[in-house]
């Protein structure tokens, strides 16, 4: 019966016994800077996993002392299993030690459950930190698995995009995976490949995505953060690319590339620097003085003063029975002088005029109070007030209207945050055109290799291109002229600039400082805020100054090279 009646299938039964179909997960898309230099790479690790249904827990102290783990390590990872079937592995650590193998090689008979695959793990060591930027990967969650957006193409264990890019734009960088199938002995040691491999399905990388960020931009950007807290966000004004994203303090993304620990975990999220939180994007703060600009061209587009228009500063300005106090005695004001110098008198007296009605109109059309729609799914939209919101803290027409002299030089409850600064000052250097704020520009197709470019709305506001010439023209003079930031020149090329200082109720203020440049054909626009710093001409102008230089004189460079050989 056994061997001549029902041969076939017994012989069927014994081959697949005989036979381990191992997955092998799919590498990663790999991310490539606007001029297709590598900054996000993947590279081969060895990850153990086990199978819950094979193995025995009498192995865990074993095992996590040749892993250099605490005790009860494996014991947490499993902690979960609600979620998995006993039958599937396991990953309980990636990027083992060549000891560990060795051990592995010599005690797998004795191991009954446990193997090591070789998968592949991000490469975090291309230059750039970029934690914020990038973001990081982890391991699908039950309510992730369990949510209409991953329960049809995800496995436990899985890894998925948690933040940043890697979560935007998981369906490109996600591969298909594949499998390879082995012969085994008894002890479930392997022998051999089974049929030559006849049957393997090998696994398909990702799409590759390019991304807009400038490599040495982004570089100098972190570099000069180094020690401080805040945010950097560089834009092209005429698409929208972002050049250069840093929010600090950061963290090293090359931890969370592997199978974390909760001591790891709870580390950065206890951590009262706040790591993990995004401030490019997340941060809301008064844009201080860099508002002012956004206040004169409204009073110039409402028409309610023309650009000779002047007020006298003594150093401050009385409203009722409070002096509001300006920086400096700056004597007759024009308008352009305003920005240069930085006068608060004039702001004061100026948003009296002009009324919270139409400065909060104005000020939406330039996107605050409202998410700029950059391709990061954890921004906020900041706080623009109204006559409706003070209505509604205080009652109608019952709050007090020395609020609106704080609105006039960007403080109050005015809030943005720095993505949103970099949108604005892009909309100011382009004469109010520009796209949504984007990292990405497209991806490569892993299969045909043709590159596909995604499409961002384009922006827009209704202002004159004579107005926005006025308050240009001051902001260069900020820098070229007697203005706040003298100190950042850099030869051949102009800068157009202004300083800011955020009011900050818990400490020391924040340092402020928006820019674009070159002045006559902007190519990058810049906001950048230092936390608990203090003046924004100190500390947050020579950062916006070094990455100006680093993405600036580069371009030059290229264009020259491009004269050179003929090409336009």
């Amino acid at each position: 019966n056994m061997q001549i009646i029902k041969n076939k299938l017994y012989e069927q039964m014994a081959t697949e016994n005989s036979v381990k179909g191992t997955v092998i997960d799919a590498p990663l898309g790999e991310m490539y800077d606007r001029n297709y230099n590598l900054v996000l790479s993947n590279k081969p690790a060895i990850s153990l996993q086990i199978t819950p249904a094979e193995y025995n827990e009498k192995l865990n102290p074993s095992i996590e002392k040749m892993l250099n783990v605490e005790a009860g390590y494996i014991k947490e990872i499993f902690k979960d299993n609600i979620i998995y079937s006993k039958y599937v592995p396991r990953k309980i650590k990636r990027d083992v030690s060549f000891n560990f193998i060795a051990w592995y090689e010599e005690h797998s008979e004795n191991l009954s459950g446990v193997e090591y695959v070789i998968d592949p793990q991000r490469n975090h060591s291309l230059g750039i930190n970029g934690s914020h930027l990038f973001g990081y990967t982890k391991e699908i969650s039950a309510s992730k698995l369990k949510s209409e957006e991953y329960s049809d193409n995800y496995n436990p264990g899985d890894f998925i995009g948690y933040t940043g890019i890697e979560r935007e734009y998981e369906k490109y960088l996600r591969g298909e995976k594949g499998v390879r199938y082995y012969l085994v002995d008894s002890h479930r040691k392997t022998v051999g490949r089974y049929v030559e491999g006849k049957n393997d399905k090998p696994p398909v990388k990702g799409n590759d995505l390019i991304l807009s960020i400038d490599a040495d931009a982004q570089m100098a950007a972190e570099k000069a953060m180094e020690g401080k807290s805040g945010a950097v966000v560089a834009i092209e004004p005429e698409t929208g690319e972002i050049l250069a994203f840093v929010s600090v303090p950061s963290y090293d993304l090359s931890q969370l590339s592997t199978v974390t620990s909760s001591q790891v975990w709870a580390s950065l999220s206890t951590d009262p620097a706040k790591p993990l939180f995004n401030r490019a994007v997340m941060s809301i703060n008064p844009p201080g003085s860099t508002f002012k600009m956004l206040e004169a061209i409204t009073a110039l587009e409402e028409g309610i003063i023309s650009p000779s228009f002047t007020i006298k500063c003594p150093g401050g300005y009385q409203f009722g029975d409070r002096f509001f106090k300006c920086t400096h005695v700056h004597g007759t004001v024009d308008l352009e002088r305003s920005i240069e110098k930085s006068c608060n008198t004039y702001y004061y007296q100026l948003i009296l005029k002009i009324g919270i009605d139409k400065w909060a109109k104005y000020a939406s059309y330039f996107g605050f109070g409202k998410r700029t729609g950059i391709d990061l799914s954890e921004e906020s939209p900041g706080i623009l007030p109204s006559q409706q919101y003070y209505d509604k803290a205080f009652g109608t027409d019952r709050w007090p209207r020395g609020m609106l002299l704080s609105l006039g030089i960007g403080q109050g409850e005015l809030s943005s945050t720095p993505v949103q600064l970099a949108k604005y000052v892009s909309l100011l250097a382009n004469f109010g055109k520009t796209k949504t704020p984007h990292l990405v520009k497209g991806y490569i197709d892993s299969r045909t290799q043709e590159f596909h470019q995604f499409q961002f709305e384009d922006v827009e506001v209704p202002i004159k291109r004579k107005n926005f010439e006025i308050v240009r023209e001051a902001m260069r003079k900020v820098v070229h002229g007697e203005g706040t930031a003298q100190h950042i020149k850099i030869p051949g090329i102009e800068i157009a600039g202004k300083t800011g200082t955020a009011q900050n109720p818990h400490g020391e203020d924040h340092a402020l400082f928006v820019a674009f440049a070159p002045f006559e054909n902007p190519k990058i626009a810049i906001a950048v805020i230092v936390e608990n710093a203090g003046y924004g001409s100190t500390h947050a102008a020579p950062v916006a100054r070094d990455v100006i230089k680093a993405y600036l004189i580069k371009e030059n460079i290229n264009s020259d090279l491009l004269t050179a050989a003929g090409i336009k």
